[in-house]
């Protein structure tokens, strides 16, 4: 992360291309993310984010002598989509590791491949506990995200502090994800406020194009509270849909989600139709409040430079982290074979941006929280931003 802004720049492209004659050497990374779609409002920075570690890593020599290769492959949010591809970057443009995918559908699915195929596979994004339940769990799978049981909590703990609330509602994906996450929720509001009625749960599909009939009966249940896990390019659906039809306002805009809506990657792709009042997430909130730590700060300009963007993103420190991590790995490993980095990672404490993670031995993950607060309009920026974003994991917000 102590790479100078000009070597970042200069060594970009190369990063991400074969390096000629020495590309069999190349320690090869095969990074399957969506790319397109409404999925890719995380996937391409998420990506860029990897690209950057790359970048950096390489610009300092690599790891244990060998540049990183980054194959990126767009996996449309599709899970098999995301199996094709790895079995195609493993098989075919012989991978050293895997790390990507983005969903809760893709994740569970490419980590078969990586259990038969003994090769390490971290998943940056994909919050489903089911990932690295017992019964899935397996050597060479490696979760840097937060999860559903935690987001759960903390979605439930925020939720049960509205003292005047009493009728809840869920809306949340079709899908590992988003069941999931409701069934935490609900398990912990129950146990923190039993006074609360769950009054409503809605269901559409990923990539759903008109929610304007889960609104409507969502609406029609009366709920003083919602929680919320829709996500991407879907909430920016969804919140367009929904503003002009009272939704927000309905509920005194005490919506709660989960979705990292709070990233600046979603707050700028909705801009002035965002729901300023409702409380979200992220997993970096980039405009930072009290004291920034000297290491995120550098990564914000570095990244910034990297993209040619002045805003930067809230998912790029995923891609990096995960990249990142990887290459702790080996080098604790002293080297590149998956069985010795899969043990490498067992228990290993790496830097990130926002402070250090560990992988738990026994689940293989890193138990990450995130960053939450009310969202509102950015006083210099022309989008919604987190107000004091405080960090929370597994559960109670204090005070």
């Amino acid at each position: 992360m102590g790479c100078r802004r000009a070597l970042i720049l200069a060594c970009a492209a190369a990063a991400l291309t074969p390096w000629g004659a020495a590309a069999d050497s190349t320690i090869k990374i095969g990074f399957p993310m969506p790319l397109s779609g409404p999925a890719a409002v995380y996937g391409v920075p998420v990506t860029k984010g990897a690209e950057l570690a790359v970048a950096e890593i390489n610009a300092q020599g690599g790891v244990l002598g060998h540049k990183l290769e980054l194959l990126e492959r767009d996996s449309k949010a599709n899970a098999d989509e995301a199996v094709r591809l790895s079995r195609e970057l493993i098989l075919k443009n012989n991978v050293d590791f895997l790390v990507g995918t983005l969903t809760s559908s893709e994740a569970p699915a490419v980590s078969t491949i990586a259990k038969e195929n003994r090769i390490v596979f971290i998943a940056p994004t994909a919050k489903t506990v089911q990932l690295t339940a017992p019964a899935n769990l397996h050597p060479y799978i490696f979760r840097l995200a937060s999860n559903t049981d935690i987001e759960g909590r903390t979605d439930a703990t925020l939720v049960a502090r509205w003292k005047d609330v009493k009728r809840v509602a869920t809306i949340a994906p079709d899908y590992a994800y988003g069941h999931d996450a409701v069934a935490a929720f609900i398990d912990f509001i129950r146990k923190a406020r039993p006074d609360i009625e769950i009054v409503d749960q809605q269901w559409p599909k990923l990539g759903q194009s008109d929610f304007t009939p889960f609104i409507n009966a969502q609406m029609g249940k009366r709920p003083d509270a919602v929680f919320c896990d829709v996500y991407g390019g879907d909430f920016v659906t969804f919140a367009k849909q929904a503003g002009p039809l009272g939704y927000f306002k309905a509920i005194n805009y005490r919506l709660a989600d989960g979705g990292e809506v709070g990233s600046v990657d979603e707050a700028r792709a909705l801009g002035a139709d965002y729901p300023f009042g409702i409380w979200s997430d992220a997993y970096d909130p980039v405009i930072w409040s009290g004291d920034e730590p000297p290491e995120h700060k550098a990564f914000v300009e570095h990244l910034r430079a990297f993209t040619k963007d002045p805003y930067g993103s809230g998912w790029a420190i995923m891609g990096y982290s995960a990249v990142e991590a990887l290459a702790a790995g080996m080098r604790k490993a002293g080297s590149t074979d998956s069985e010795k980095v899969s043990k490498a990672l067992l228990g290993l404490t790496f830097d990130t941006p926002v402070g250090k993670r560990t992988f738990n031995a026994a689940t293989h993950e890193t138990e990450t929280g995130e960053f939450w607060g009310e969202m509102v309009k950015g006083e210099q920026y022309p989008f919604a931003i987190i107000k004091e974003p405080k960090y929370l994991a597994q559960g109670p917000l204090t005070n």
